[in-house]
């Protein structure tokens, strides 16, 4: 497997996707809650550094798959708030995350021609089974996001991040 996520250094994680743009598109689907929900989580973002995030998982209306694997099956529905750290329009979104601390995602777009190409470095996560976690999730959720904006049926989510999972888990 070409890993689309890497660790870059302890506790931090890039990955990179190609999609397809324009620029404007991708930010919409980050930046509001009704198109960020069909491929990652809904939730308000006051769109200014210091705003309030908040994010609303429900892993179950991603596609398909419906059961999660047995160490997620506690999960539920989880809700995590966060503040902007930077605002960058079209270009450069950044948050706090809570996940019982405080990690940092980065998400850039790149024009690349007719394409946005998507950077996501996500900080301070520990310990290694997160990491492991997040790397699969990002790559998973991107790939949903890869899905809708081709219109194609997405990609079963459980399924498709336990295989990530323990790829990844194998080369952290």
């Amino acid at each position: 497997m070409k890993a689309a996520a890497t660790v870059v250094e302890p506790g931090t994680v890039r990955f990179e996707r190609l999609l397809p743009g324009p620029v404007e598109r991708i930010w919409a689907y980050l930046t509001e809650s009704d198109k960020r929900a069909k491929w990652f989580a809904a939730g308000e973002f006051d769109l200014r550094v210091g705003g309030r995030i908040e994010l609303r998982f429900d892993h179950a209306e991603l596609s398909g798959d419906k059961i999660p694997p047995a160490k997620y099956k506690d999960m539920g529905k989880p809700k995590f708030a966060g503040r902007i750290t930077r605002l960058e329009p079209m270009r450069v979104l950044a948050h706090t995350w809570n996940m019982g601390g405080d990690t940092e995602v980065t998400y850039e777009l790149t024009p690349r021609g007719k394409d946005v190409l998507l950077t996501i470095v996500h900080r301070r996560l520990a310990p290694r089974d997160l990491v492991v976690g997040v790397m699969g999730g990002w790559d998973v959720h991107t790939g949903i996001l890869a899905d809708v904006l081709n219109g194609v049926e997405p990609r079963p989510f459980w399924t498709t991040h336990s295989k990530l999972e323990k790829q990844y888990s194998a080369s952290v």
